[in-house]
């Protein structure tokens, strides 16, 4: 009677809590050590091509700013997300939300292009924040109303609000003067936010993003409602018998999403763009998804993990102009950092067990 050996994943009975905090770093090692492969396989020299995708962007006070300045709409976005997230709300329309808020808060920057009053900023973020919230206000309403999957209804709104912005600039909200070009008219110095530092482009939006770190981390560790959107998240049931109403959750953590993203289309626009565009992020709304889980839906990771995004995005741009690499190489390297979190997560909370199996003879 012979044996096969076969294996099968089983659950492990207790998973290292510290391999959670942990699996970030792991994987944020494999991308670059895979990075280094891909480098290889494009005729690169390794060595050259790390330091031009990932120390060269940065090795100046004018690339710290820039790093900063791509990382505010991830971190801002982030925690939004991550709100949602830890109730199980899946919001994948912050890019959506976010090209909203920006057609809200352009809106009130076109209108009163002529004024130089101090109330045309602050009524930019308002506007932009209640454009993003009205957004993710759809979703939210056909979850609770009509029970939709709030994951497709949130990502095809994207494509419609892309299609919106695209629709204005390339129509009414066109310069006349701009040679043709889809692009509004430049912002009046009224509607834009001040720079912080001189020499760089380091503007006062990044305060926001720094502010809804701490908002964020109040929000979810240190209140009740942050308490009853991790119950809910983790047993709707048990979060339902203790009385916390799980539709309330779906529009906290919905609209939480929508504010963020909408202020960070604000953001873009009265910052390093200074103009409404067609589109106004490079995929911020989506990237900033790969940015709460890396951060492990914590404020404080988050943080950190929007930094290690945006000096994928600075790099990208570098490895395009000194390296001749493909813009696409920004999206693959977010995509192996994604694969190996979820790679890791998976081996922390699973185990491979071999399973031998007699066989009969003649069989």
């Amino acid at each position: 009677m012979g044996v096969k050996l076969l294996f099968k994943v089983e659950p492990r009975p207790v998973p290292l809590k510290k391999m959670r905090y942990l699996s970030p770093l792991i994987a944020a090692v494999m991308m670059l050590f895979s990075g280094l492969i891909i480098f290889s396989m494009l005729g690169k020299n390794p060595a050259i091509a790390f330091h031009a995708f990932f120390i060269e962007p940065v090795n100046d006070f004018y690339g710290l700013g820039e790093l900063i300045i791509k990382a505010s709409p991830l971190m801002l976005i982030g925690v939004g997300l991550a709100i949602g997230f830890r109730a199980n709300i899946w919001n994948i329309g912050a890019e959506g939300q976010l090209a909203m808020g920006a057609v809200f808060g352009g809106g009130i920057a076109l209108y009163f292009n002529e004024s130089t009053s101090g109330f045309v900023l602050p009524a930019m973020f308002i506007a932009g924040a209640v454009g993003g919230m009205l957004w993710a206000s759809i979703p939210a309403f056909l979850k609770t109303r009509f029970n939709a999957n709030e994951i497709l209804v949130s990502l095809m709104l994207n494509y419609v609000a892309i299609l919106f912005l695209s629709l204005l600039i390339h129509g009414p909200w066109k310069d006349p003067q701009g040679y043709g070009f889809p692009q509004s008219i430049l912002f009046s110095d009224s509607a834009l936010l001040p720079v912080l530092i001189e020499g760089t482009r380091l503007h006062a939006g990044v305060i926001i993003s720094f502010a809804a770190i701490g908002v964020g981390w109040i929000f979810l560790l240190r209140s009740f409602l942050g308490y009853q959107l991790q119950v809910s998240g983790l047993a709707i049931n048990a979060a339902s018998y203790a009385g916390f109403k799980y539709k309330k959750m779906i529009w906290i953590g919905l609209l939480a999403g929508g504010l963020a993203a909408g202020l960070a289309g604000v953001s873009e626009i009265a910052g390093p763009i200074g103009q409404l565009l067609p589109s106004v992020s490079p995929g911020y709304g989506f990237a900033a998804i790969i940015v709460a889980y890396v951060g492990r839906l914590h404020p404080g990771g988050i943080f950190l993990s929007s930094l290690l995004m945006a000096l994928l995005y600075l790099g990208g741009e570098s490895g395009q102009m000194n390296l001749d690499l493909p813009s696409a190489v920004t999206g693959i390297f977010q995509g192996m950092l994604l694969f190996y979190l979820l790679a890791a997560d998976f081996l922390i909370n699973f185990r491979f067990r071999w399973k031998s199996i007699p066989l009969r003879q003649g069989i």
